[in-house]
């Protein structure tokens, strides 16, 4: 199996990245949607912003980014990243979903 291409605490690896997610989530969030091919970059910048909806939006487009570059881990890890760790989490989905390539992804 996979692992994530920058550590849950690296987000400091990238500064202006780790600034503009502790400044503005949403747009980081919307970026690793579009980066994905889930939503465009406002699409999911807006969907940060609407209750319960952006903590399924998270965690499903977590699992995808998980399932998609072949990384072990579990709804449960996922959900503690993103509550006990969302800005560190964001930064590590946006560098990975970005940085990602075929080469990365996992042959089935």
């Amino acid at each position: 199996m996979g692992e994530w291409n920058k550590g849950l605490f690296s987000c400091f690896d990238d500064i202006g990245l780790c600034l503009l997610t502790y400044i503005l989530p949403c747009v980081t969030f919307g970026k690793t949607m579009e980066a994905m091919g889930k939503q465009s970059c406002i699409m999911g910048a807006v969907l940060m912003f609407v209750p319960i909806v952006n903590l399924i939006c998270w965690v499903q487009l977590r699992g995808e980014i998980r399932e998609k570059y072949g990384i072990e881990g579990s709804l449960f890890g996922d959900l503690f990243s993103i509550c006990c760790c969302s800005m560190c989490a964001l930064v590590q989905e946006n560098a990975q979903a970005a940085s990602g390539n075929a080469a990365d992804m996992v042959r089935s």
